[in-house]
């Protein structure tokens, strides 16, 4: 029986990045009290390399496998966690805490959910290595320096956003971009979050004012969703910061502020 009484927090990574990026937050957030874990996606290898030998072990999962997953380490916690999601994960992290599922959550520069409508440029520039071919869908697809350059480290320089690159880059599942893109054609989209349930815990969203990937209209567009929720729900924009807003050198700003946010709100 664990005799632990931290408050657990789980960590979800997005497409394009591994699960061990999230490391120097679990130092910090262990430091401030909390018990702290990064779970793979299903199928992901332990690893950056063994991720990138082996794309066909993450390849067609969907957002609802990677509901189910995560839902399945919540539940084998001793304590309801903090769930905290970048990009993907963070809408993942949306859709547990929507289900009722976790204590509360942070959701970074969250992939769209139903309902959301801006699609800018930069958002489509940035999902086309894997939407631009529609056999991608069953597919993992991978991003090239200069892909990733532009949807990830567009706010760094280009030595930054290379090394980034080459650290923590990975194959990722398509299937869930085209979830994400259909997701306003389809009756029963898995990208549907429950934004009016009430009874959640709190839920605070961040953005990156010069994000390619997921920009801060769309951010916007999000928190908008939970305008009928009387659950606490708040929005932090990062002047000038990109998608790369978790693993750059900058990591550091953001994983202080999430902090602060959770002990304003008592955990």
């Amino acid at each position: 029986m664990s005799t632990d009484t931290r408050t657990p927090v789980v960590f979800i990574h997005g497409l394009w990045l591994h699960a061990s990026s999230w490391e120097p937050w679990l130092r910090l957030f262990d430091e401030a009290g909390y018990a702290s874990t990064a779970p793979g996606w299903p199928g992901e290898p332990a690893t950056v390399a063994a991720s990138r030998e082996s794309p066909e072990a993450v390849a067609d999962r969907g957002i609802d496998d990677l509901v189910a997953h995560f839902g399945q380490i919540v539940d084998a916690l001793p304590a309801p966690p903090i769930l905290v999601g970048h990009s993907f994960g963070g809408l993942i992290a949306e859709k547990l805490l929507g289900q009722g599922v976790g204590r509360a959550a942070i959701a970074i520069d969250p992939a769209q959910i139903k309902g959301v409508l801006p699609l800018p440029l930069a958002q489509l520039r940035s999902a086309l290595p894997a939407l631009g071919n529609p056999f991608n869908k069953h597919r993992a697809v991978s991003l090239t320096t200069s892909e990733f350059r532009y949807g990830f480290g567009n706010a760094l320089s280009e030595q930054e956003s290379d090394a980034l690159h080459e650290r923590w880059s990975i194959p990722s599942p398509a299937r869930g971009l085209f979830e994400v893109a259909l997701a306003n054609f389809t009756l029963h989209s898995p990208a549907k979050v429950d934004t009016r349930n009430d009874s959640r815990g709190p839920l605070l969203l961040i953005s990156g004012t010069a994000d390619h990937t997921v920009p801060d209209v769309t951010t916007q567009a999000t928190f908008r969703q939970y305008r009928d929720s009387t659950a606490v729900t708040e929005l932090r924009q990062f002047e000038g910061r990109g998608h790369s807003l978790t693993i750059d050198l900058g990591w550091h700003d953001v994983a202080a502020a999430c902090i602060a946010w959770l002990k304003a709100h008592g955990m």
